[in-house]
């Protein structure tokens, strides 16, 4: 039978109340049966990313974090600054599910070719809501993982490989030749080394300690220049002279390293220039900030010329303007290397009560390079 009854589970979910309170609990949530269109995935695995801690916590002061609620049906608050509570307005009083992407096994099927063809597979899906047991969803939005993938090796393959993708495929239709990637011990970082490696490309990449350089040269990375370093904006320099990188991708955003990079890259420049302009180097040369891993302001000393460019750059709004063919592409080169290029690592897994427990929300909160965390919300609820 593939149309059946609605099925009751689970679903992690984060509210902001008019008080500037935000509140994330767990809800007992009905999915109904599928439409012709949709299929029902038993939710296995699903990443905590960045992207999924932004709308969970919100502007919210992790240290005034308190649990509450009767055993098994834990809730904690958190209390958003006023200052920031504008900034919120249009969520106020929303209890919004959280969780961009996941996998699992498709238990129930619409009627249409496309659904009934998922049914009983493994697929990975792209489409919020994933902090739950169950998760009704269009066929168009799974894709199916290769025979042996698990569903926690699928879970992470789409924000992560898209992101890393969609970085080159900027690169290329912008005309430039190489890439900077700053917080590049990162799950995503290693996977844009990767990709770089594989396609040739120059990739200058940044981190903030020597471990993590470390970590990135075993992987065979040829320029990692760490943060941290007296040395810092020689060894940039350099990298940039040898690769010719023109264009970058900051997970930081706040603080002075977009400027950094931008200085750099016209030191860079000048090295090789024939003749002095006082406008600076006419190549031009691009910073898309595409994280908030430093929520202070973003400062910049304007040192580089006037050709240059700083800006924002995300995901979803990518893969729109590029289309549904150049998309399916991507989606395609991922299945095809998941298990190498597009592997993710997890330090821990936890269940969805695990999820809202402080300690942990402590955690993963830091968003600390490698430390990423898988929630398998059929794992037993503890507690519950």
């Amino acid at each position: 039978m593939t149309r059946p009854a609605p099925i009751t589970g689970l679903q992690l979910r984060s509210l902001v109340k008019p008080d500037g309170q935000l509140e994330l609990s767990l809800q007992s949530v009905e999915t109904p049966a599928p439409a012709p269109d949709e299929v029902v995935v038993r939710v296995e695995a699903t990443p905590i990313n960045p992207s999924d801690i932004g709308l969970l916590f919100g502007p919210a002061d992790l240290s005034t974090m308190k649990s509450a609620g009767a055993p098994g049906s834990p809730v904690v608050t958190m209390q958003v600054p006023e200052r920031l509570l504008k900034s919120l307005t249009a969520r106020i009083g929303q209890s919004m599910p959280v969780g961009n992407e996941g996998a699992g096994v498709v238990i129930a099927a619409g009627d249409s070719p496309a659904a009934q063809a998922l049914l009983g597979k493994t697929v990975a899906m792209l489409g919020g809501a994933m902090y739950a047991q169950y998760r009704s969803i269009t066929a168009e939005q799974c894709m199916v993982l290769p025979a042996g993938a698990t569903a926690a090796e699928g879970a992470s393959c789409f924000v992560n490989p898209l992101t890393a993708l969609g970085m080159v495929e900027t690169m290329r239709r912008e005309g430039h030749k190489a890439l900077v990637h700053t917080a590049a011990a990162s799950n995503l970082g290693q996977m844009l080394n990767r990709i770089c490696l594989k396609d040739g490309i120059g990739l200058v990449n940044i981190v903030r300690k020597p471990e993590q350089a470390t970590l990135l040269t075993a992987q065979g990375a040829r320029h990692v220049c760490d943060s941290s370093s007296a040395t810092f904006m020689q060894d940039l320099t350099q990298a940039l002279v040898d690769t010719g990188a023109t264009l970058a991708f900051d997970a930081t955003g706040g603080g002075k390293l977009a400027g950094q990079i931008l200085t750099c890259m016209e030191a860079a420049l000048n090295r090789t220039a024939t003749e002095y302009s006082r406008y600076g180097s006419t190549t031009h040369k691009q910073v898309y900030i595409y994280g908030g891993l430093d929520t202070g302001p973003t400062e910049f000393v304007r040192n580089f010329g006037f050709a240059w460019g700083m800006g924002g750059w995300l995901l979803f709004p990518f893969l729109q303007k590029i289309g549904a063919d150049a998309v399916q592409t991507l989606k395609a080169r991922v299945a095809a290397e998941l298990k190498t290029t597009f592997a993710s690592h997890y330090q821990h897994e936890i269940s969805l009560f695990e999820a809202l427990q402080p300690k942990t929300i402590a955690a993963y909160g830091q968003r600390s390079t490698g430390a990423k965390y898988l929630i398998n919300p059929q794992k037993p609820q503890h507690g519950a």
